[in-house]
């Protein structure tokens, strides 16, 4: 038997992480792939949902997020034409599980569109705490609408268990985003040169503020590494956007709308080779990085709770000169040391393992697992 498996993507940093996830459905014969490209990769003036074209048929795309709509009930509008777009795609091609990663409004959308339709949903990256954005809630209802569980870690995956899911559909599978890290090479000097040579990366994305305070952080950030070569990931298009831009513009930094993945790795590579530091508040400085031992400072509240390798140095503050020390005493970390617990770097060929059991299944067992027994186990836990 076979399953048809649907992978939606919203976003390019959430596409970097899925493709090993997207390889290894493909090639598993017990599976049929389709991809669903949503949110923020059809958004000008990046639309990076040609990155994905160049190596998947897209089989749907959804619109939710519109250029110049930005807040947080624009992200609720956009939510319901996501949920709506993922409920047609998965009727119109015979979809019958939906894989979503992490806890943005598209995973929400696609989780939403598939559970309540009678789709079993997949969910990557759940169980994971990243306490300083609205989308921690988001992550912990996606996994409540979520029928099979494909954690990073093993801390994760008690967090999952602990919300009263059934450990049977659970399984520990690593983090996709380390996948294939071991055959990068640096960057080389040309390509290097032409973005700048950096010493020190900065991606930095907004936490939902007003866009004069997400401004502010920025600035500061940007006067802390005023003595490195410094170049800026442009943040992703989340409420403060608009903000950190201006500050960028402002320090004239120089800046990069888009790196496709294995540029962005290569450059992480380079840069741990020589020193380097990326600073910021992404989850790639917490998982990638600490894969590829480039040491990290995360700033802020962004991922805050969330479990990190070794390479981290932690800013809670947002002071010039807290960072700037961070940075320092990053740069000066003895690599050799780092460690992470996010897995081997086969998550991909894991969660096709997991969905090809699901494929063995006859019709009756997978409509079982439909059904949830959420109440009954937490009764059950209490009473012991």
């Amino acid at each position: 038997m076979s399953l048809r498996v649907g992978v939606l993507t919203g976003t390019r940093a959430e596409y970097g992480l899925l493709r090993p996830v997207i390889r290894a459905i493909d090639d598993a014969p017990e599976l049929e792939l389709r991809v669903l490209v949503a949110g923020s990769h059809l958004l000008k003036p990046t639309e990076t949902w040609r990155d994905v074209e160049r190596a998947w048929p897209i089989a749907a795309r959804i619109e939710m997020q519109r250029d110049g709509e930005v807040g947080r009930l624009s992200d609720a509008r956009a939510l319901g034409r996501g949920t709506e777009g993922v409920a047609n795609a998965i009727e119109r091609l015979g979809i019958e599980c939906l894989a979503v990663l992490g806890d943005r409004i598209e995973a929400l959308a696609g989780a939403s569109a598939a559970s309540v339709g009678g789709v079993l949903t997949a969910h990557l990256h759940g169980g994971d705490v990243a306490e300083g954005v609205a989308d921690e809630a988001m992550r912990h209802a996606i996994s409540k609408l979520a029928h099979i569980h494909l954690p990073a870690t093993e801390a994760s995956a008690r967090r999952i268990a602990s919300m009263g899911e059934s450990e049977s559909r659970i399984h520990v599978v690593g983090s996709p985003a380390i996948d294939g890290l071991r055959g990068i090479q640096p960057m080389g000097d040309a390509q290097a040169v032409e973005i700048g040579d950096p010493e020190a990366l900065v991606l930095f994305h907004p936490i939902g503020d007003d866009d004069d305070i997400e401004c502010s952080r920025m600035l500061r950030l940007l006067e802390a590494l005023r003595d490195q070569r410094v170049m800026v990931m442009q943040p992703n298009f989340d409420p403060g956007r608009a903000g950190i831009i201006d500050a960028i513009e402002q320090t004239h930094a120089a800046t990069c709308a888009h790196l496709d993945r294995r540029a962005f790795l290569s450059l992480l590579q380079r840069l741990a080779n020589r020193g380097g530091v990326l600073v910021g508040n992404s989850s790639a400085g917490l998982i990638e990085c600490a894969a590829l031992r480039l040491p990290v400072v995360n700033v802020g509240e962004r991922q805050g709770g969330r479990e990190r390798g070794t390479n981290v140095v932690t800013v809670t503050g947002e002071s010039s000169a807290e960072i700037r020390a961070a940075a320092q005493q990053a740069q000066s970390m003895d690599r050799s040391t780092i460690t992470h617990p996010f897995g081997q770097g086969n998550a991909g060929a894991r969660v096709a393992e997991a969905l090809a059991e699901v494929a063995a299944l006859g019709a009756g067992a997978r409509r079982s697992l439909l059904r949830k027994r959420h109440a009954e186990q937490i009764v059950d836990r209490v009473a012991t």
